[in-house]
């Protein structure tokens, strides 16, 4: 059973307590009793075997909090622990500056020094088999057959790190018809020899380690899928980087990872973790998601065209069959309406799916090596491991309907009917999805059994309880858990307003006048200095425009440049706002006075035509319990409870959180959000609002 102490236990003396406090000193901090609460909770988490939940909020260090102990645990039973984080980013702070640290400022106070390890998907290592030659190229005549007429040069625009292709995108050059065409095939060979000659010199062939980063479509010219791998077939396997990157997490203390990978792990992929008696989730909130975006898949004409293309080219297969039912599937899902099946594929839908997988699996019997051409394993394997995706996704969506996933629809453009939970990015063509409705199952069974669980945040409370993040983490019954709070050194009712505008009307599809018009007012009275939080870009937008005409601040908009030169400029002028939508709700950090005053435009509910979210409350409504409260307020407490967290990040900073929409202090729903909240002082009254954030002015 969970439970929540009322008042924090007092802090016994113990070893990981002067740990703690060594690693503490080590850095130059100072004593936290929150940190200290944290450390000790997993410690008695992983001696009594339960699973744990700890709420930490910002400021607690809640990363030495949980590597201290684990360390600690590692080293002195010979029990290894796996520490995940949400993004590649963040995995790469961890293993770079703060679990190095901890190891050193601890290894004179322990029988060993602890080893560690990174662990990431096989896409992010090179391969030097595939960088030598030994693999057929993935766009045969483009990498580095360029004219004389079309030299190659540097790459007219640096790496950046949050364009449309992800992380490490070289900005393509600009420009239509021959020239901006050569251009860009010029950037492209730029990009992969600078990989292929760095690949050269590295010692782990991470990706995470070129400098400047490149496109995905030129990283993909030196590495390989883990189906496409020859595993230990392949010449190289001595010096294989993801191999390598496996071996040392088999042997090491405490190996780093990320979700995805929990992912891939609970998706039922052997071997993608290794052995390891205790797993701790930082930014556990993010988890669920991720594991649903892990095992989301795509069937697309796009997709299906492909493995017959490199079936074809490298294993010399006809694929008419394939060909004839990927057009009938094409011809059938451009009628299909863009929309969620609830009773799972139409039959003539399905019909179609079971055409591709019947084709597909034709295909993939067909090819086979030639054993007089041992050269043409590597394509044999290529097109093995496309042929394979696709006909698993065709297989998967062609079978009953048994209620275990979601399946829809989308079209180009569709905002979460090509990006899954949460409504992120759309497609690019028309394509059948697939979800699992639970992920909740996979993560007890595949993550959790026989190992206890960490799961830490600053947002895991939700309507004062656990119980909502502990159920999407499949806890509960005989998976024994606890929840803790341990606090933040922040005092929130001292440094922070919350302002709900009670009295404005009840939110349209666009923001109305009423809504602009008290944007208007309280950004004045911060002087600029606002970060300001929409449902929308198009709102974002017509925020930004709005204010620029009304106001003599200066306001930035998301997608008016990259999103940290953004962020940048906002944190460096004191007048400035800047606007915009998901990614500001969790990604920004901005102590200090350029930051007072977060509004809010409306509560975060996940669209109507989400179709895993609007599957999963339907199932908790046709189960007896409130899908609305379970699903879509559980959603909207969490990205409520990140937004207002951007206002204070160190004990200094002081202002005003302002929600716009009406319905979180007049709904009755309104209490759960509220309680979801970091405990600001509360005000109705917008002129108290307006009075304190002209007060931080001077």
């Amino acid at each position: 059973m969970p439970s929540v102490p009322a008042s924090p236990p007092e802090i016994p003396d113990g070893p990981v307590h002067t740990l703690l406090d060594v690693a503490v000193d080590a850095l130059g901090g100072a004593r936290r009793e929150g940190q200290h609460r944290m450390a000790q909770a997993i410690v008695d988490a992983v001696a009594s075997g339960e699973h744990l939940l700890v709420q930490a909020g910002t400021g607690t260090g809640k990363s030495l909090g949980y590597l201290v102990p684990a360390v600690h645990h590692a080293v002195t039973t010979g029990e290894r622990v796996v520490v995940s984080t949400a993004t590649l980013a963040l995995q790469r702070q961890v293993i770079t500056r703060d679990l190095p640290l901890v190891a050193d400022a601890l290894e004179p106070h322990l029988p060993r020094r602890p080893t560690i390890a990174l662990l990431k998907g096989w896409h992010n290592y090179a391969c030097r088999h595939k960088v030598s030659g030994g693999y057929p190229p993935d766009e045969p005549g483009t990498l580095f057959e360029l004219s004389a007429a079309e030299p190659a040069g540097a790459a007219e625009h640096p790496a950046t790190d949050d364009t449309a292709d992800g992380p490490g995108t070289a900005r393509r050059a600009a420009g239509s018809g021959r020239d901006g065409g050569a251009r860009a095939r010029r950037a492209f060979a730029d990009e992969v020899r600078a990989a292929t000659e760095w690949v050269a010199d590295t010692t782990t062939g991470d990706r995470d380690e070129l400098v400047p980063g490149v496109s995905e479509r030129a990283w993909r010219q030196v590495s390989v899928t883990a189906l496409e791998c020859l595993g230990q077939r392949c010449p190289l396997i001595e010096d294989c980087f993801p191999e390598r990157a496996r071996a040392a997490s088999r042997e090491a203390d405490v190996v780093v990872t990320n979700h995805a990978m929990l992912g891939v792990a609970a998706s039922g992929s052997p071997g993608a973790l290794p052995e390891h008696a205790v797993l701790v989730v930082d930014e556990a909130h993010e988890l669920t998601d991720r594991v649903t975006a892990q095992a989301t898949a795509e069937l697309s004409v796009v997709s299906i065209e492909h493995a017959a293309r490199l079936a074809r080219r490298h294993g010399g297969v006809q694929t008419a069959a394939l060909d004839t039912a990927t057009q009938s599937f094409g011809a059938l899902v451009a009628q299909l309406p863009a929309e969620r099946f609830p009773h799972g594929l139409p039959d003539d839908a399905r019909l179609a799916v079971a055409g591709v997988r019947d084709a597909l699996r034709e295909v993939s019997s067909a090819l086979k090596p030639d054993p007089k051409k041992p050269e043409s394993g590597t394509g044999i394997k290529v097109a093995q491991s496309a042929v394979l995706a696709a006909f698993e996704v065709a297989e998967r969506m062609a079978g009953d309907a048994d209620g275990r996933d979601v399946v829809w629809c989308s079209r180009p453009g569709d905002g979460p009917a090509g990006g899954g939970v949460g409504g992120a990015g759309g497609t690019s063509v028309s394509a059948l999805h697939a979800a699992p409705l639970d992920v909740a199952g996979l993560v007890r069974t595949q993550l959790l059994a026989e190992r206890v669980g960490v799961f830490t945040s600053a947002t895991l409370e939700l309507g004062a309880s656990f119980d909502p993040a502990a159920r999407t983490l499949g806890l509960g019954g005989d998976a024994a858990w606890q929840g803790i709070d341990v606090g933040s050194p922040f005092d929130y009712p001292r440094q922070g307003i919350l302002y709900l505008a009670s009295r404005l009307p009840p939110p349209g599809r666009d923001l109305g006048e009423p809504q602009l018009a008290e944007l208007e007012r309280l950004v004045s009275a911060a002087g600029g200095r606002t970060l300001g939080l929409f449902s929308s870009r198009r709102a974002a937008q017509l925020a930004a425009e709005a204010m620029r005409d009304r106001l003599d601040v200066p306001v930035l908009c998301q997608g008016d440049d990259q999103l940290p030169t953004l962020v940048r400029e906002f944190a460096a002028d004191e007048e400035t706002c800047l606007f915009g939508t998901l990614s500001l709700w969790q990604g920004v950090d901005v102590p200090g006075p350029s930051l007072r005053l977060v509004t809010i435009d409306r509560i975060p509910f996940p669209r109507p035509d989400d179709p895993v979210r609007a599957a999963r409350a339907q199932a908790v409504d046709a189960a007896g319990g409130n899908g609305f409260l379970q699903v879509s307020a559980t959603h909207a407490a969490l990205l409520l409870a990140q937004g207002a967290g951007r206002l204070i990040r160190s004990v200094d900073d002081r202002g005003v959180v302002a929600v716009l929409d009406s319905r979180l202090a007049n709904a009755r729903y309104g209490g759960f959000l509220q309680r979801s909240l970091p405990p600001f002082w509360l005000t109705r009254d917008p002129a108290v609002a307006s009075a304190a954030l002209e007060r931080l002015r001077k």
